[in-house]
């Protein structure tokens, strides 16, 4: 392979369930703020499964045909206003696309510093989901010291980071839903109260939360699931509850009752990360550095891995996430990694 070219996973395909090949193409310099970081790992996420079917296109600047949104690895080069990072350093972060490849160019201020305790495949399981679920609960869902928190997709990768961190914080009960019950029980394990496995009747949870509760409902609902648990998150909440909009595994449009928002005070957000402006990015992994890392050195958080891949497996990776049996993340092993 020349000096300047690394191996990538191209979408070289987008009809039906869109095709993956590994694929030598030009490797990207640094310029400016930003670093070139030698990817060991590279997390998987739905939105890849989404991008290769045509579904979820890169925004502009991003490669339009690299899926990967994390990253673990090495800083190798530096652009020349960089001066946050020295070469060498063991780093995390995010990018709105092109991390499943060799090497990824990001502004030096997307980047984390990774904990000695972890190695490159378990960062690589770390920043989209601890990213998106510190934003979500604390930033924009302001769960506070003592607060009820309700983790939908509780086995997934925002699941369970957003249950660990949610206990870390203090919160006063953490409970979960999921597919199955074996990813409920699983869930203990990080630090959730009470689960209950939902198949396809959403009532079941707003019920539990009600038993669990003694009826007061929930501070916060974060929900990766979407509009076919609508109702029943608007009933699961308390008064001035917020319910945090991240996932439309269950659909994307759903019908509203304005009266029982009303009612409750209740606030709905929606957030995804990988559309934010550079700055807003920035500032979620700032605050992702001053009061998730520290968590993750100490063990207090950590990542959970379900199944890692070298890059030739590609799409044994993306099988295995989209099977749904899933616990914790998958991770993609560069060829170069170490």
């Amino acid at each position: 392979m020349g000096e300047e070219k690394m191996l990538a996973l191209k979408i070289v395909s987008t009809e039906g369930e869109g095709r993956l090949e590994v694929c030598e193409v030009e490797r990207p310099g640094a310029r400016a703020d930003r670093v070139r970081v030698r990817v060991h790992a590279a997390g998987l996420n739905r939105a890849d499964l989404l991008q290769k079917r045509g579904r979820y296109p890169a925004p502009t600047g991003a490669p339009a045909d690299i899926p990967g949104l994390e990253f673990a690895g090495e800083v190798e080069q530096l652009g020349v206003e960089a001066r946050t990072w020295g070469v060498g350093a063991r780093v995390f972060g995010i990018t709105a696309g092109g991390a499943q490849s060799e090497y990824v160019v990001v502004p030096e201020s997307h980047l984390a510093p990774i904990p000695d305790s972890l190695s490159y495949e378990e960062a690589a399981a770390v920043p989209e989901v601890f990213v998106t679920a510190h934003d979500a609960l604390f930033t924009q869902g302001r769960l506070r010291t003592g607060g009820r928190v309700l983790v939908h997709a509780v086995g997934s990768g925002v699941g369970t980071a957003a249950v660990q961190l949610a206990r870390a914080s203090g919160a006063g009960a953490v409970y979960g839903t999921a597919r199955t019950r074996e990813k409920v029980e699983r869930a203990r394990e990080y630090g959730m109260d009470e689960g209950v496995a939902v198949a396809d009747e959403p009532r079941v949870f707003a019920e539990a939360v009600r038993e669990w509760t003694s009826g007061a409902g929930v501070d916060v609902v974060l929900d990766l699931v979407g509009a076919s648990y609508l109702d029943a998150n608007l009933d699961a909440l308390a008064a001035r509850g917020r319910l945090l909009l991240v996932g439309t595994l269950g659909g994307a449009a759903a019908t509203l009752d304005f009266r029982r928002v009303m009612g409750k005070r209740l606030r709905i957000m929606g957030t995804v990360l990988r559309a934010r402006s550079a700055e807003e990015k920035a500032a979620a992994v700032r605050r992702f550095t001053a009061q998730v890392v520290p968590l993750l050195a100490r063990g207090s958080v950590r990542p959970v891995l379900d199944a890692s891949y070298d890059l030739c497996d590609a799409d044994a990776a993306y099988a295995r996430l989209e099977s749904n049996r899933t616990f914790g993340k998958v991770v993609l092993k560069m060829t170069n990694g170490g």
